[in-house]
């Protein structure tokens, strides 16, 4: 089965605790056997093969080896135990006055070539930490780890991103709790590179405030809208090429809850569409489309022409039910296709799904069943790769969050 374009950087995320490796299995030294294995084989074959046959001069792969798995002491090691292998077996079998001199030089020299090599091999290695480490940190500042069904929420995510180095790419999601409910986006930023990552760190920091401060969720739009405005100017003012860069997105508000009690019945919600597709509730019931209010994307608001008096985005009011869980996603989904270029029918997989298996509807479940899904889609296509996200969320049963968090 093909992986998942990005797949290095495959990000699944959860509301659920992790699994950790067993300590076990951590072992650095076990790498050290397969040299020390080699070694010993030579030298019994070619205390085997006695003298019509010579292969001890084979050993010359030991260090070689040890420079590819191990450390410059190993390496270091390994050289001279190939070197003191070679000298024993070579007096023991030999079978004339001449000494293997040139075999025991070459063995030398591959020794000193291997032990330098893996000082290359281990500093190009750690150069490689530093940077994937401050991708992570890219990665964790745009996207920042989130709490343990914070905000009342039950969620999962998955995030793909095309670029391998980066880590990070133009989709974002996030969840910010506060006084008015608990808010919700889900956006992608148009077209790919650092312009795209910087856009969506700039409406994720905007998101955050005002998802926290703002009563309306028309308000956190509009706060969204100028943002992604001022974020076009500046890449104007900086002579970046990027055109007039927009993002699509559909941000929630979810109804608050007093602390301690019990939702019953419907959860409801508020839904801003920015030229986004509408998230998708999956439930026991089947799966439906949530209604759009028909916004354009950020960035393009001045092509809105059917908008309130107040000049804000359309705001539609909506609800899940028990069991039904929200299902956010980026084109990455929808445009995902196969070899013949079909493209990947959500939401008709999901109902498929839904009628086998009820239990997919699960936050966790559901997100992995949609990974899994379009990565047998995609089994053997050759079209370009995308960013992939999703974000599944429930309304817990009870939500003490608010007592913990100001």
């Amino acid at each position: 089965m093909r992986r998942l374009p990005g797949d290095a950087t495959t990000q699944l995320r959860s509301g659920r605790v992790p699994d950790r490796p067993l300590p076990w299995l951590r072992g650095r030294h076990a790498v050290w056997a397969l040299p020390a294995l080699l070694l010993v084989l030579i030298v019994l074959g070619d205390l085997w093969t006695g003298r019509g046959f010579r292969m001890i001069a084979w050993v010359v792969m030991v260090p070689a080896l040890t420079a590819a798995l191990a450390g410059v002491r190993a390496t270091a090691l390994f050289s001279v135990l190939s070197l003191g292998a070679f000298a024993l077996t070579d007096w023991a079998l030999r079978t004339s006055p001449e000494t293997g001199l040139p075999e025991l030089l070459l063995i030398a020299a591959a020794g000193l070539v291997s032990v330098g090599a893996c000082a290359v091999r281990q500093a190009n290695e750690k150069r490689a930490a530093r940077v994937s480490l401050a991708a992570d940190v890219v990665r964790d500042t745009v996207l920042r780890p989130l709490p343990h069904h914070w905000g009342g929420l039950d969620w999962s995510a998955l995030y793909v991103t095309s670029d391998h180095v980066a880590r990070v790419g133009g989709d974002f999601y996030d969840l910010q709790p506060s006084r008015y409910g608990t808010r919700v986006i889900l956006g992608d930023v148009q077209g790919k590179g650092l312009g795209a990552v910087a856009a969506s760190a700039a409406l994720l920091g905007t998101f955050r405030e005002a998802g926290y401060h703002e009563g309306g969720l028309e308000d956190v739009a509009r706060r969204l809208e100028t943002r992604m405005k001022r974020q076009q100017a500046y890449a104007r003012y900086l002579g970046q090429d990027e055109g007039d860069r927009f993002a699509t997105a559909v941000v929630l508000s979810f109804d608050p809850v007093e602390p301690g009690t019990v939702r019953r019945g419907v959860a409801g919600l508020e839904v801003v569409t920015l030229g986004h597709d509408a998230p998708l509730a999956v439930g026991p019931d089947g799966v439906r489309p949530l209604p759009t209010s028909g916004g354009v994307p950020l960035g393009m608001g001045e092509l809105a022409c059917d908008v309130p008096e107040d000049g804000g985005p359309q705001v539609v009011r909506d609800g899940l039910a028990h069991g039904e869980t929200l299902l956010l996603f980026t084109d990455g989904v929808t445009e995902a296709r196969d070899r013949e270029g079909v493209f990947y029918q959500l939401q008709q997989d999901l109902e498929r799904a839904l009628a086998e298996n009820p239990g997919v509807a699960r936050p966790d479940r559901l997100v992995r069943y949609v990974r899994d899904a379009v990565a047998r889609h995609i089994t053997g296509a050759r079209w370009e790769s995308d960013d992939l996200t999703l974000l599944a969320v429930r309304p817990l049963p009870v939500e003490p969050w608010r007592e913990a968090f100001p």
